[in-house]
């Protein structure tokens, strides 16, 4: 049998089409253009076709950098709403082929170590949470096509970023409790650096400051719920007017606050009402339950890694945030008492 059945390899078409394997490498890879004449270039595709012969995709993916792996780069995985937004992501990556490496980044160590020799060399692009930003210099991710969730539209390092409409679910949260008649209100504030808490606590401070008579009372604290039940303690045992609505940056906080509250002999929402964000299943399992600005974690992930196989593809992501809901329950009420 004449036929060999060894796969023909590029060199086997140089020969048939009388050209350098360089020339068969640049054709084949849509690169000739400017370099070989249509012609040349037309004996190529046809010498392959003949021979039968398909580029060996796994070394040309080392060569060119598509392993079809993406990175997604999250604060630890401790948290419900990070589960939601890899399962989003992880849907959207599957469908299109892609594969997803999950990077939590550990909090409160300094940067993870480089789980990659090279990023670059193994990777296609990068999805990231503002709140893991150091990760994503030390494993030089920042030189990778990359996504930024939850930042800064203006000064972000990524080729695009998505975002939920944050802003306006302070706003919601201020509007609902300033329409309930509360003008005291404390702040229990996460303490991370991020853009996402920064514009939490401007949207509240320049939502009430708006309403005459008001008074905003902040209490920074870490994201735990030991941390929240100490910095509410503190705050309300603070001289001035007792805070009659709590607004918190997270539904765990809440958890902490109600705590704080109980300890205090204070009755929820008889006395306090208190507000979370994410809408996790915590939210639903107080009691009362949490009036709450639920977040479509999972969408959220979609919608970031839409965005980007779009750079990947060199098309415009889709604009616009992700809206945002607020949950009413039975935590929040008109403030109580004199």
């Amino acid at each position: 049998m004449a036929h060999s059945s060894t796969r023909p390899t590029s060199r086997d078409v140089a020969q048939a089409a009388g050209v350098s394997q360089a020339a068969v490498s640049l054709v084949l890879g849509d690169k000739w253009r400017g370099r070989v004449s249509e012609a040349t270039a037309q004996r190529v595709r046809e010498a392959a076709r003949d021979l039968g012969y398909r580029p060996n995709l796994a070394a040309r993916n080392l060569r060119l950098g598509r392993t079809r792996t993406v990175l997604l780069v999250v604060p630890a995985l401790t948290t419900e709403f990070f589960a939601g937004v890899y399962t989003g992501a992880a849907r959207v990556a599957a469908e299109n082929g892609f594969g997803v490496v999950l990077y939590p980044s550990p909090e409160g160590i300094g940067p993870a170590r480089d789980p990659f020799a090279s990023a670059q060399a193994a990777l296609d692009g990068v999805l990231a949470s503002s709140m893991a930003a150091d990760a994503l210099t030390a494993i030089r991710g920042d030189q990778l096509p990359l996504v930024m969730l939850d930042s800064d539209p203006t000064g972000s390092l990524g080729a695009a970023t998505v975002n939920l409409d944050i802003a306006d679910g302070a706003r919601q949260v201020a509007d609902h409790l300033l329409g309930l008649g509360h003008r005291h209100f404390l702040h229990i504030a996460a303490d991370i650096p991020s853009w996402t808490f920064e514009v939490r606590a401007r949207e509240l401070a320049d939502r009430l400051a708006a309403v005459p008579g008001t008074s905003l009372r902040t209490a920074r604290t870490p994201m735990t719920i030991e941390g929240a039940l100490a910095a509410a303690e503190t705050a309300l045992a603070a001289p001035g007017p007792r805070p009659t609505a709590v607004v918190c940056d997270d539904d765990k906080l809440a958890a902490g606050v109600y705590k704080a509250l109980r300890r205090r002999g204070l009755r929820i929402p008889d006395d306090v009402s208190v507000t979370g964000v994410d809408d996790i299943a915590l939210a639903a399992a107080l009691d009362p339950e949490l009036t709450t600005v639920r977040l479509d974690a999972e969408l959220f992930g979609e919608r970031g890694m839409r965005a980007l196989l779009a750079v990947l593809d060199g098309r415009t992501p889709q604009k616009g945030d992700i809206p945002v809901e607020l949950v009413l329950r039975g935590s929040t009420a008109p403030p109580g008492g004199p």
